[in-house]
């Protein structure tokens, strides 16, 4: 969501259709931006799809993807850090691993866990 690297930082959730970019903060650690706030991390939640766009061209070979590629967030389960992308390819990698400038872009916000409705039916 927020790696706890950020939380010493202003933040804000990520909204629908919103564009942002990879941000080196002043602890040295990589978060996502909006481009006109680059001291506000943006907090995505985990399952959100996104599109990457620039995507460094070591990463392209390392991986086998292209410059702009739909990816998932995830939460690592391993290392300091937890915040990830999992790439269509299946191979994952987490975000301090991208260098600054790679643009990204909330595709849709995952649906919110919803109670069942239940439906009562009218005495008669």
């Amino acid at each position: 969501m927020c790696d706890y690297s950020l939380e010493m930082y202003g933040s804000r959730p990520a909204r629908a259709s919103e564009r942002y970019v990879t941000t080196r903060f002043a602890s040295g650690s990589i978060g996502l931006t909006a481009p006109k706030d680059c001291n506000t991390a943006i907090c995505v939640q985990y399952d959100t799809p996104l599109v990457l766009e620039n995507i460094p061209h070591e990463i392209q070979t390392a991986l086998g993807v292209r410059s702009i590629e739909e990816v998932v967030f995830i939460r690592l389960d391993q290392g300091t850090y937890r915040d990830g992308i999992r790439f269509q390819n299946g191979r994952q990698i987490c975000l301090q691993q991208l260098s600054t400038g790679v643009g990204a872009a909330v595709m849709r916000l995952p649906e919110a866990i919803r109670p069942p409705v239940r439906v009562h039916a009218k005495a008669g």
